[in-house]
């Protein structure tokens, strides 16, 4: 369902010139869409608002979910989730986490430096070598709140 409604507030977020970052859904009483500005600068609480009060109207004529919900807009903060391909290519040379399904080098948890993206392989230079960890296999990942994201963050 959370792709469902991504498609369909999609349109309205983008035209108005925000992207969005993921859609979750918390049990069956939470709602929430992570947002971002397209032109880098950081997410106020007006900007927040003024999403939710498109998405709901958007929301409310699609009716996609069949009970009540509470919708929250956020923004995905400095240390991010990263949930789309171009996010680990967006970010590289930043320090990530990331966990897999499946085991890669025998294990399933990483730590260190972005790389970037190969076709659909995620690269990542950790402590003990450059992991290659295919897109599909990804459960989550993250930055890591360091410095140099701090004062990368500071420059928008």
């Amino acid at each position: 369902m959370p792709d469902r409604i991504e498609r369909l507030v999609a349109p309205t977020v983008e035209a108005m010139g925000y992207d969005i970052v993921r859609v979750q859904l918390h049990g069956q009483q939470g709602l929430q869409i992570m947002a971002e500005r397209r032109d880098g600068k950081t997410m106020q609480v007006a900007d927040c608002a003024e999403i939710s009060r498109a998405v709901t109207a958007v929301l409310e004529v699609e009716d996609p979910v069949l009970w009540s919900y509470a919708l929250e807009v956020s923004s995905p903060g400095i240390d991010r989730p990263l949930v789309k391909l171009g996010d680990y290519e967006r970010f590289a040379g930043f320090e990530a986490k990331i966990e897999t399904d499946k085991l890669v080098d025998g294990r399933k948890r990483f730590r260190g430096r972005l790389l970037g993206v190969e076709g659909e392989t995620v690269r990542i230079q950790t402590a003990e070598n450059i992991a290659e960890l295919p897109f599909r296999d990804i459960r989550r990942g993250k930055l890591v709140l360091t410095d140099e994201l701090m004062a990368a963050t500071d420059k928008h």
